[in-house]
């Protein structure tokens, strides 16, 4: 499991239509007026198309940040029980709204026949099949906000059963069909202190009222400045009526959901604890009595119990957890306990990965679940006899921009698989495993791949100079490289910094190529899919040894004959621009650096960004005024005294991970300096969004690009005038 707080933007809130180039969505818009007419889907507005115009003598073959508003990708793709239709969220770019937009499309499995749903009046995104194959569930903004839809497959007619002041999520159907569960934040007033004086004038016009926050996390990156109130769990009849809100109390109670195999039961994880503002990795499975509202916990043990999905028989609950060690990294287990929470027992006790999106097979004799081994995402069915049997490789869909791990996968009741797999040339795309064969159902990006010659990935694998592991990395080639030829080297270095790259199609890298560079991704120890060790490599140690590692592989990456060893530049966001700045107080070897979202300061850092009650004891050991030493070792911008790079620092305006003042810092310290660096903001961009618009994520790459251009020949620090 990922850390509930990490720095690359992917895994901190749960997604229900994750954007096509970033790792994290912001919320749809809210407050529209309720729409109450059925509403029937019509074809989503096609694919914006950029080359334009008659000036163009002839197609450029190169990849460029105009084909960004081209590119569309498959995600949350929902395989009907009987396998025999899919529907999947179709993510692609509106270059008149500079963003990305979701349509639900449906596939027939057997004809490859695609037909679209949802998603021409707004957004449309999380698909969930009743049991009976027969009604679609959905979110859609048609008509402004986020509301619970329902199409009812043989008429074709989609109705809005909600009116919601937020947005539902985590959508659960009841076996029979009946009902529908979802989650939702229910608002509260939040602290007053005091008021504005009462005799205003009329026509007068006063400053706003006091904004007063007492949550320890009070703004959250994606989100902005928190609402107060918490997340409850509500249930509404599928055919329409009043929501009947379940659960409340001052928790939040979060999905996913799961029912029991009668429909009287409905099972979640929560931290229902008076601490829970402090001890954000807590969390215990839950089952509520629906007649009642009676709630009963479980598990009981330090560590975050949840993600609870019922066997069809209705006898066993699997779930994932793992006991908390105050370490920055663990694998997630999976465990199986009978539903009433007796007889507890771990499946995975000898299986070094960290298990993902559980499901149940159809006879009750294993679970689904994907994982990450070595860069890549695969499904895995793991015995309750604790046997795990691959079954489905190259799953991808970890966002566009860099080539993160990722993607999804449902089953049906045949036990066929529908997930989204690609390359490192092609976004990921609708596939389908069944009997032993897999095929390959959406064609998103053809005219890219017919148009566009791309930078081919190879993998490459070094030994790292301190320990000797090893370390994977991924070479994207510029277009038409002829072997044994030198080239510019890019290190671009990842997020997380508990995540991974691997083989899968990155804008970035892309855009980078085809400047004329290679691209080396690597992952170094800290990364994930290498096992909890190489994870917990730099616990209460980062960064550290990471840097060389990442050293080792470029020194590979130079000794094969690829990298000019006279032509290195370095960038990476978040994690990675902490790695980046740390490097450049390390060394002199790259002409020129790109720092984008850094933490420098790890005080600043963990009093500041949203996860606090995180950061200090689970990254560093203790809060700052415990063991500053600690602290002060550990940010980079304690070598801010030896950079002699050239280097960028890039934020977005809003972040509130690794926050502006981060960058701010960095920036203002290397000007004191002397050393050349330039502040970029990506306006109105969150951590997790920073490349979720597609002008500005071709924008930033560029500039990137463009900075790497101007400090080719690198740069010396001016002489020092001579003593009178």
């Amino acid at each position: 499991m990922r850390s509930p707080l990490i720095l690359a933007g992917v895994g901190l809130f749960a997604l229900t239509a994750q954007p096509l180039f970033a790792q994290e969505e912001q919320s749809p818009p809210e407050g529209a007026p309720a729409q109450t007419e059925a509403a029937p889907a019509a074809t989503p507005p096609p694919m914006a198309g950029s080359a334009t115009g008659s000036a163009q003598a002839g197609p450029n073959r190169r990849f460029t940040g105009e084909d960004l508003f081209n590119l569309a990708v498959a995600a949350d793709p929902e395989i009907s029980p009987d396998g025999r239709r899919i529907a999947y969220v179709r993510q692609s770019n509106d270059i008149m709204q500079d963003r990305a937009v979701s349509s639900i499309w449906m596939i027939d499995t057997a004809t490859g026949r695609q037909t679209p749903l949802a998603g021409q009046d707004g957004d449309a995104f999380s698909p969930r099949w009743s049991p009976d194959g027969t009604r679609l569930a959905y979110v859609s903004t048609a008509g402004g906000s986020p509301q619970l839809w329902v199409r009812w497959m043989d008429g074709g007619e989609a109705v809005r059963l909600t009116g919601l002041p937020t947005s539902p999520s985590s959508l659960a159907w009841s076996p029979d069909g009946q009902s529908i569960a979802y989650t939702m934040l229910v608002k509260d007033e939040g602290l007053k202190l005091g008021s504005q004086p009462k005799d205003k004038p009329e026509g007068a016009k006063w400053a706003e009222p006091l904004e007063i926050y007492d949550l320890l996390t009070y703004r959250a990156d994606g989100q902005g400045y928190i609402q107060p109130g918490f997340d409850k769990i509500f249930m509404i009849p599928a055919s329409g009526g009043a929501p009947r809100q379940l659960t409340f109390g001052p928790y939040h109670d979060g999905g996913p959901l799961s029912w029991s195999k009668d429909g009287s039961t409905l099972y979640f994880g929560a931290n229902r604890k008076p601490d829970w503002q402090t001890d954000p990795v807590e969390g215990e499975v839950y089952a509520l009595d629906i007649a009642s509202g009676a709630i009963r916990q479980l598990t009981d043990r330090d560590g975050p119990d949840g993600h609870p999905v019922v066997s069809p028989d209705g006898s066993k609950i699997a779930y994932l957890g793992f006991d908390d060690a105050r370490r920055a990294y663990e694998n997630d287990d999976l465990y199986v306990m009978n539903t009433d929470g007796s007889n507890r027992r771990i499946l995975t006790e000898n299986w070094d990965f960290s298990p993902a999106n559980i499901v149940w097979d159809h006879d009750g004799g294993g679970i689904y679940a994907q994982y990450d081994d070595a860069g890549e995402t695969k499904v895995a069915r793991i015995g309750l006899d604790g046997s795990v049997r691959d079954v489905v490789s190259g799953v991808d869909g970890g966002g566009l921009d860099r080539p993160y791990t990722g993607g999804s996968f449902s089953v049906a009741d045949n036990d066929a698989i529908a997930f989204t797999g690609g390359t490192a040339t092609r976004p990921a795309e609708v596939q389908l495993e069944a009997n032993g064969r897999t095929r390959i159902l959406t064609d998103l990006n053809a005219s890219m791949r017919a148009t566009k010659a791309l930078g081919q990935v190879r993998k490459i694998t070094a030994t790292s100079s301190v320990g000797g592991l090893l370390i994977d990395g991924w070479l994207t080639l510029p277009p038409g490289y002829v072997e044994g030829s030198r080239v510019p080297l890019i290190l671009e270095i990842h997020g997380g910094p508990f995540a991974a790259y691997g083989p899968h199609f990155s804008t970035d890298n892309q855009l980078y190529a085809a400047a004329g560079y290679a691209v080396l991704s690597a992952n170094p120890r800290g990364s994930t899919s290498y096992g909890e060790d190489f994870a917990d490599a730099i616990d209460k140690a980062y960064p550290g040894n990471d840097y060389f590692d990442l050293m080792s592989i470029v020194d590979q990456a130079v000794e094969m004959g690829v990298a000019d060893p006279n032509a290195l530049y370095v960038t990476g966001g978040s994690g990675g621009g902490v790695l980046t700045s740390w490097i450049v107080g390390k060394t002199d070897r790259f002409k020129a650096a790109a720092a984008q979202k850094p933490v420098i300061n790890w005080t600043t850092q963990a009093l500041t960004a949203d996860g606090p009650a995180f950061f200090g004891p689970y990254w560093i050991g203790g809060q700052p005024w415990e063991n500053q030493e600690a602290y002060w070792k550990l940010s980079p911008l304690s070598l801010v005294g030896n950079v002699e790079t050239p280097t960028l620092v890039v934020v977005g305006s809003e972040d509130y991970r690794t926050p502006v003042s981060e960058a701010e810092q960095y920036y203002t310290a290397l000007r004191l300096r002397g050393v050349p660096t330039a502040l970029v903001k990506v306006p109105g961009a969150s951590h997790g969004s920073i490349a979720a618009r597609p002008s500005q994520a071709a924008a930033k790459a560029a500039a990137i690009l463009a900075w790497f251009e101007k400090y080719k020949a690198g740069w010396s620090p001016p002489a020092e005038a001579s003593a009178p």
